[in-house]
């Protein structure tokens, strides 16, 4: 590689040694300084063949600078580096231009690593674009600067102005949808609909409906036309939420969309050309679904475009002050007291595995906000709390208590809350019945090992009844075996 004038403009006097020593080593020209005007006089005469910038600096923020210097040099690569290491920092950096974002405290091998190929690669030209917006800090939906976040920032910076399709996971409670909230809303999409549709909270049976739609008298029921998830969000962005939960039979049909680009409505004829942005998000090991046959391997390569791992919070405690801090300004906000802690409580909080992550700490803190009167929460009070919300206590006993309609009720509600705003589709009552016939005759016929008359006296139905339902709902009878 040849040698390389590099500029670096940073107001600490460590950090401008440190980089100039280290790629001084490997054979570069290096010329450095503190302010923000010097950097632009050289760019503007013509120097350097890369520049290495600090966000905040004593006479002028970085990021302003960046679309200056790439209107006049729009081939010169700049490398920007802040201690400001947040999302929205990562975003406005890629907006504005930069080749790559760096977080301080920076890996000086990572960093030598990044010179090294945006020297060698050949640039290629990209449009720069002011933001046509620029959200408050207080807005970001990610909370964190953990080395983990960091990795995220700047994997969602990169991808904020494509429309490649990306495939979220983690655990339960790591905040998965605000992640593809965050690729929608800072996105060239952000003006577009952000549609959500939660896979495992739907029927299997109304899957193929809430996401293509479906016509008039396509099925008993179904009244009216309804524009399913793909029509509400042209133009926008899809999240496929717990895509892990997919039917196989749905499963078909979503991979014609991403194939050919378009899709036809349940009981419809005429193919529709769809303009979407897919996002899918699960907390499955979809290999290992492929593996088993729950999951088609085509399918799982079209939306693992790019794969995006939301670390669980246990692997970034480091994190839990400000999101704690997060929390408690929300519930401030909110008409709640004031709430602090002592350094042994927050210590505890952040020595605890958290199966429930974000999700969990921040009911955690909802709970202390509203039920405890003292000020400053104590290390006795936080063991107490995280003693009865112990894996496996409440949650286990709420499951054997439940009866048959609360597990119903249950999730109906978590069906309806699927579709916020909206309604389902007409004809719900006739399909529910439906999904419910199916494990109902199922584990019947399995209880009987097969014998179709003693599951027809055990259900209260005629035989020729029981019989057709099995063909209408296509069950596999076995005989002899329970």
């Amino acid at each position: 590689m040849r040698a390389a004038t590099i500029l670096i403009a940073d107001d600490d006097r460590s950090i401008r040694t440190v980089l100039s020593q280290a790629l001084g080593r490997i054979g570069h020209d290096v010329r450095t300084t503190g302010t923000a005007a010097n950097l632009w006089r050289w760019v503007s005469d013509g120097e350097g063949d890369l520049v290495i910038t600090d966000v905040v600096m004593p006479d002028e923020n970085g990021l302003d600078l960046i679309p200056r210097i790439r209107k006049i040099r729009p081939d010169l690569r700049i490398i920007v580096m802040s201690a400001q290491n947040t999302l929205l920092t990562a975003v406005r950096a890629t907006e504005r231009g930069a080749f790559e974002y760096l977080p301080k405290p920076f890996d000086l091998k990572e960093v030598v690593e990044v010179v090294q190929r945006a020297l060698a690669e050949k640039d290629t030209k990209r449009d720069t674009v002011s933001p046509q917006f620029e959200p408050e800090e207080e807005a970001l939906p990610l909370i964190g600067r953990s080395a983990a976040m960091q990795d995220i920032y700047r994997v969602l910076a990169r991808l904020m102005n494509t429309d490649l399709t990306v495939m979220v996971t983690g655990e339960s409670g790591t905040g998965k949808e605000l992640v593809a909230r965050a690729l929608h809303d800072y996105g060239k999409r952000r003006f577009g609909p952000f549609v959500a549709i939660n896979m495992a909270a739907i029927p299997r049976e109304l899957i193929e409906s809430e996401l293509f739609g479906h016509e008039k008298g396509a099925f008993t029921g179904a009244t009216n036309r309804y524009a399913g998830r793909f029509e509400q969000a042209e133009g926008g962005s899809l999240f496929l939420d717990e895509i892990g939960d997919m039917p196989i039979e749905a499963q078909t049909r979503l991979l014609r969309v991403l194939q050919e680009g378009e899709y036809t409505t349940v009981g419809g004829r005429t193919p529709i050309s769809t303009n979407v942005r897919i996002i899918a998000a699960t907390h499955r090991d979809l290999r290992t679904a492929v593996r088993q046959g729950l999951f088609r391997e085509d399918l799982y390569y079209r939306l693992n475009v790019v794969p995006l791992r939301i670390p669980p919070l246990r692997e970034r405690s480091e994190d839990i002050p400000e999101l704690v801090a997060h929390f408690l300004s929300r519930a401030e906000t909110d008409g709640m007291p004031t709430k602090s802690f002592v350094p042994e409580a927050m210590g505890r909080l952040q020595d605890y595995r958290w199966p429930g992550n974000v999700r969990e700490l921040e009911n955690l803190v909802q709970r202390l906000t509203a039920l405890y009167s003292q000020d400053v929460i104590s290390l006795e009070t936080i063991e107490a709390e995280l003693a009865h919300s112990s894996p496996g206590s409440a949650a286990e006993a709420q499951a054997d208590e439940e009866s048959l309609s609360d597990a119903i009720d249950r999730h109906l509600r978590t069906y309806f809350s699927a579709h916020r705003d909206g309604l389902p589709a007409a004809g719900l009552y006739g399909r529910i019945l439906h999904e419910m016939e199916r494990p109902l005759i199922s584990l019947s016929l399995e209880a009987t090992r097969g014998n179709q008359v003693q599951a027809a006296t055990l259900l209260g139905l005629n035989r020729n009844t029981l019989r057709k339902k099995i063909r209408e709902l296509d069950i596999d009878v076995v005989r002899g075996v329970k």
